[in-house]
């Protein structure tokens, strides 16, 4: 149950997809706005010990964030990309640098590669949700202004956490949906499967495979 998010470039690989789909945007009316803003469930009032323990509960890191701290580190990480469902690959390195932060209950990852010949750098914060159950992601980089967020639940059989996450197209308002499956191979090695829609048909399919090794290997 560990997570370390390496998206290098799959923002731009993914914008670059989702601005080619030939779907239309869905329209949605004033009573869908209407329904979405007056459904709000009833507040549920609890005694203070009750409210107290659960904070604690919420705030207190885990087995989960323990897990996590052991990917603090640098990774180093061998790309392949696929711009479309049928074309060759392209491949790149790049790096990775994970830390523990605010207490251990976060864990920042700082990335540096290159994107079609262009510089790239990007950050991630990710963790484990108590209350959730689940990991999750959020990742920023220096080829948008926005923010992608994934979440995800580990599957002890596969050793691997399998994301699922949206982020919007500037161009056309579109969410397009991505996968991401993060397999543990071993203590210094592990590998990012980054899955999103075909330009001409909108099915998914793997657009990028990232292989990490530890720098440093225990």
């Amino acid at each position: 149950m560990k997570k370390i998010s390496f998206y290098v470039c799959s923002a731009a690989l993914l914008l670059a997809a989702c601005n080619n789909t030939e779907n239309t945007p869905k329209e949605t009316t004033a009573s869908d706005s209407t329904t979405s803003s007056t459904e709000k469930k009833a507040w549920i009032a609890v005694d203070s010990a009750t409210e107290m323990k659960a904070w604690m509960d919420y705030s207190t890191p885990g087995s989960a964030h323990a897990m996590l701290a052991k990917d603090d580190g640098e990774w180093i990480g061998q790309n392949t990309m696929w711009m479309s469902k049928d074309a060759p690959p392209a491949t790149s390195t790049s790096t990775m640098t994970n830390k523990m932060i605010l207490g251990g209950r976060y864990q920042m990852g700082t990335y540096k590669g290159d994107f079609m010949g262009m510089p790239f750098e990007g950050m991630s914060i990710g963790g484990y949700d108590n209350h959730l159950k689940k990991f999750f992601s959020t990742w920023f980089d220096n080829m948008g202004t926005g923010m992608m967020k994934m979440e995800g639940t580990w599957d002890s059989t596969t050793n691997a956490i399998t994301y699922y996450g949206t982020m919007v197209s500037p161009s056309n308002g579109m969410e397009c949906e991505m996968k991401e499956i993060f397999t543990f191979m071993d203590a210094n090695t592990a590998k990012m499967e980054m899955f999103g829609p075909d330009s001409k048909t909108g099915e998914q399919y793997k657009t990028m495979e990232i292989l990490l090794t530890r720098k440093n290997k225990k």
